[in-house]
């Protein structure tokens, strides 16, 4: 894995460089590796990853096919134009 050092921006390359690892899922692999894990768990949690693989797959192909509705889409965070204005509340008390 190659991360290029720019201006000597080591701190964006250090981004970049956990953003690749994150991708490529060394972190969950160091975490899992972290403790031993006996065989018998070992293929229970591939046969569960298995599993949910083919849900997903199988998701992903009904909406293609047009059998269920696609998730909506959430609206994006920093564009204020998208969002409702506020309306600011105030609180009485009953007396």
């Amino acid at each position: 894995m190659h991360v290029l050092v720019r201006d000597n921006n080591v701190d964006q390359a250090l981004r970049i460089l956990k953003k690749k690892m994150q991708r490529e899922g060394v972190f969950r692999e160091m975490k899992r590796r972290r403790f031993y894990e006996k065989p018998s768990e070992k293929a229970t949690r591939e046969k569960a990853d298995a599993a949910r693989r083919a849900r997903k797959l199988a998701r992903r192909q009904a909406i293609r096919d047009g059998l269920i509705a696609a998730p909506k889409k959430r609206p994006a965070h920093g564009n204020a134009a998208t969002q409702a204005p506020t309306v600011a509340r105030t609180h009485r008390s009953g007396g």
